[in-house]
């Protein structure tokens, strides 16, 4: 049947009005437009059809994406399109590929870290693509910790060259994406040694591969590390292993924006702060937050769907079986994902906001903001990706068995998301640095220094250590006023009683690694207000529609009810809420699930993914699941001979009992 919507009852039940929720979901009405027109004309372009990567070997898969790569550079010549539509295209073409590496982090590092003449000769070839760049940091034996990297960059002031080596197999640089086999450059992190000093972590640019012939260059050993985890994947990808061995690049390599090495091999900072390396971490960050809402809206859109579509139990009379999105328990486990989603969005956005913001201030050497905004990007970093790992991996299980058939997308979707929680910084090392700041900022308090952004609160201290939660009833928990205090009271209490189990030692180091689950759970409390607050800005901005603000309002609701019952013993073991308040914050979340219920397919339909996009059989707009998974099943390599390979050698003599003979 084709053209019948099977989902349609669902969407006409929709209180609000979806193509106004879609600009608020987009950002704005030009972004919309944008991502609309750009994701259609990846989905209907055959030659980028993805089904049947979960089958493919891995060096088919591999060139598949070159192919893809190469061909989606080609459309965006042909069309023209400007840097912000083709960026959309290389998102809707979502498949890890070297180009990520490319425009993700060599690009940024290259405007982040080079003066303006070092750009003006790698920035105009990067852009062109007539260079490939990866971003060489992450080594065997160190990932987080930066400044434990072994690689050396050795100035040898005879022949103004800096000598890249490895020193040790650990050293090897092992990880970077596009490293293994694409990439032409790369952005090379190493300990910068003049006249026998160690000055540090530096980044170099570093020529891998001829541009002749694509062969490694002498002293380059490289190579790609093997399959990962999932069926395609992340293994689209070419992470690579890379050995130096006395490898000579010009003194003019070295990425001097922030410090320069002279003729003579004197180390200098330049009059550019150092902070400004601070500036590109926290674009980077940012895009990770908002790539977190994208894969998590994936799978909420998925799991939302096909719970619509699947019926199981209480049919009545040989009537039709209950929809199991109808059912409280998969309410509670799914609205919560498809809140955060939403919630992770507008944080997202504003991180936007401070990116500029930030930017601007460095610009005017004003740093004042930059502890903050340093912690606060690796701090939802953290959060939103650990939430989305765990909430993708919760829709797989929302979809019961058929969720792990690969026809689902969400297997993939989990494997190509997971990493996420490791790159750019550990979660927990995140989150411990999140708390090193909060521990700072309550050793300040009362010292009259002003704590601003995100941490203002902590400035309200005396009264958020004495206030109690004034709810009497389930719905005062719709007060922002309320919630947002309950929040605050929570975070600072976690944070003040850290601070003070801290003082009890002698040495500040010691307690830090003894207290330090404590310490995370205080910076978790922390982020999650962020986010909490964020939401709540958002709602109190003009959202034209008709519904849209009433329905985010539910939306925000069911967020922070979840994070309070979720996290409920740090709100009842602070006493900012006693347990009759926390039985009220439960009775006005299951009131928000049924608010949401009949709206819960147009608030998936608002986030306007194709199916192509989506990728999955259970999540497809028209809702006409088992007929679909039929088709996909006899499309398997395995139902391409009715009676298998292996039939006459291993199961004839089994079944006949002639094993003895045969030859095994």
């Amino acid at each position: 049947m084709a053209g019948v919507d099977y989902l349609a009852d669902e969407r006409n039940k929709a209180e609000f009005d979806v193509d106004s929720m879609k600009i608020v979901w987009a950002g704005s009405r030009h972004t919309f437009e944008v991502a609309d027109r750009i994701s259609k004309l990846v989905a209907n372009d055959p030659a980028f059809r993805k089904d049947d990567r979960p089958m493919l070997p891995r060096k088919e898969l591999f060139k598949n994406t070159l192919r893809k790569a190469a061909y989606a550079w080609k459309r965006i010549i042909e069309l023209r399109l400007t840097e912000e539509e083709a960026s959309k295209l290389r998102f809707f073409v979502d498949e890890p590929a070297y180009t990520d590496l490319h425009w993700g982090m060599f690009v940024p590092a290259l405007k982040g870290q080079c003066t303006d003449e070092q750009q003006s000769k790698w920035l105009p070839l990067a852009y062109k693509m007539q260079i490939i760049g990866c971003y060489a940091q992450t080594e065997l034996g160190h990932g987080s910790n930066v400044q434990g990297l072994e690689t050396t960059a050795t100035f040898d002031p005879q022949t103004d060259e800096f000598v890249i080596h490895s020193p040790t197999l650990t050293s090897s640089k092992w990880w970077p994406g596009g490293l293994g086999k694409a990439s032409t450059h790369a952005v090379v992190y190493a300990r910068l040694i003049t006249d026998g000093k160690d000055h540090g972590v530096h980044g170099f640019i570093v020529q891998l591969r001829s541009m002749e012939d694509h062969k490694p260059l002498p002293g380059i050993t490289v190579g790609d590390i093997g399959m990962k985890f999932g069926n395609g994947a992340y293994n689209t990808m070419d992470n690579g292993v890379l050995t130096f061995d006395h490898v000579r690049i010009p003194r003019d390599q070295m990425m001097m924006r922030v410090s320069q090495v002279t003729r003579e091999g004197k180390y200098k900072q330049s009059d550019v702060p150092r902070q400004l390396v601070y500036g590109t971490m926290v674009y980077v960050r940012q895009q990770i937050v908002a790539d977190a809402s994208c894969a998590l809206s994936k799978a909420v859109c998925i799991a939302t769907r096909y719970s619509a579509v699947r019926r199981q139990f209480g049919s009545q009379n040989g009537g039709p079986e209950t929809q199991v999105i109808d059912y409280k328990t998969q309410q509670n486990r799914l609205f919560p994902l498809l809140a955060s989603a939403y919630a992770f969005r507008f944080v997202g956005e504003w991180l936007k906001w401070l990116y500029t913001d930030v930017t601007q201030r460095l610009a005017a050497n004003d740093f004042s903001t930059l502890p903050e905004a340093h912690a606060c990007t690796a701090g939802l970093k953290s959060l939103t990706t650990t939430a989305t790992a765990d909430g993708i991996e919760e829709c797989r299980k929302l979809c019961g068995g058929h969720g792990y058939l690969c026809t689902s997308g969400l297997p993939e979707l989990f494997a190509v998301y997971v990493p996420a929680c490791t790159y750019e910084g550990d979660n927990v090392v995140l989150l411990l640095q999140v708390a090193r700041f909060l521990m700072k900022t309550v050793s300040q308090i009362g010292s009259g220094k002003q704590p601003v952004g995100t941490i203002a609160y902590m400035g309200r201290v005396e009264h958020l250590l004495k206030s109690r939660c004034s709810v009497q009833r389930a719905e005062d928990w719709l007060n922002p006023s309320q919630v947002l205090e309950a929040f605050e009271a929570r975070a600072t209490r976690m944070s003040v009683s850290c601070g003070q189990n801290l003082s009890k030692f002698s040495n500040p180091e010691e307690g830090f690694a003894e207290l330090s689950a404590d310490l995370v759970e205080a910076a978790v409390a922390h982020c999650q207000l962020i986010v909490v607050s964020k939401f709540l800005e958002k709602l109190q901005q003009d959202i034209p529609g008709e519904g849209v603000k009433q329905l985010l309002q539910a939306v925000c609701g069911i967020y922070y009810l979840s994070l309070l019952h979720k996290h409920q013993g740090d709100f009842l073991a602070t006493s900012y809420i006693t347990p009759k308040q926390a039985a009220l914050a439960s009775d006005q979340l299951r009131a928000l699930y049924s608010k949401v219920r009949p709206n819960a397919i147009a608030l998936v339909d608002s986030f306007n993914y194709t199916d192509h996009f989506l990728g999955s059989i259970l999540g497809c707009y028209d809702g006409n699941v088992y007929p679909k998974l039929y088709e996909a099943a006899k499309k398997d390599p395995l139902n391409d001979t009715v009676v298998p390979d292996g039939y006459h050698e291993y199961l004839k003599p089994l079944l006949k009992q002639q094993l003895h003979s045969a030859k095994l």
